[in-house]
């Protein structure tokens, strides 16, 4: 199985030799770029319902950082309720991770939208320009 993540590296010059080192961004936590990759995997499919993700020593081998930032980030998923856990196998995607996934980047995009755009004169424009049939009000 070949993850998102495993895409997010960069090729570099060590001691006159190419080497893959992954790429991380140093403007948000490492342990959060973790959960988020895995994350992306569940919504684009390539982890499915009740699969195994990967260790948290293969995760931490790949990007060469420390099984305790691993370790955090896969908490943050478990926090979400998007994995489970079975003791001395793995940790796997939890059934409706990835529809809760879907339902909340929605919400998330509706609530950026919102807020970048100064007022509607009503519902019915609202409804307009986000296409949704229910409306969730919102307090800013």
């Amino acid at each position: 199985m070949m993850y998102s993540w495993l895409h997010k590296y960069t090729t570099v010059l060590v001691k006159g030799r190419c080497t893959l080192k992954p790429v991380l961004d140093e403007s948000l936590p490492i342990y959060q770029q973790i959960a988020d990759m895995i994350m992306d995997d569940i919504i684009d499919g390539q982890l499915k319902e009740d699969e195994k993700i990967p260790s948290e020593n293969e995760i931490a081998q790949f990007f060469s950082i420390n099984r305790a930032t691993i370790r955090k980030g896969l908490q943050v998923l478990l926090d979400m309720d998007l994995l489970y856990k079975k003791r001395g196998i793995g940790m796997f995607v939890k059934k409706g991770a990835r529809a809760k996934l879907i339902r909340e980047r929605q919400k998330n995009y509706t609530v950026e939208k919102v807020q970048k755009t100064k007022y509607f004169c009503n519902i019915s424009d609202f409804q307009k320009v986000l296409g949704f049939r229910e409306i969730y009000l919102m307090v800013f």
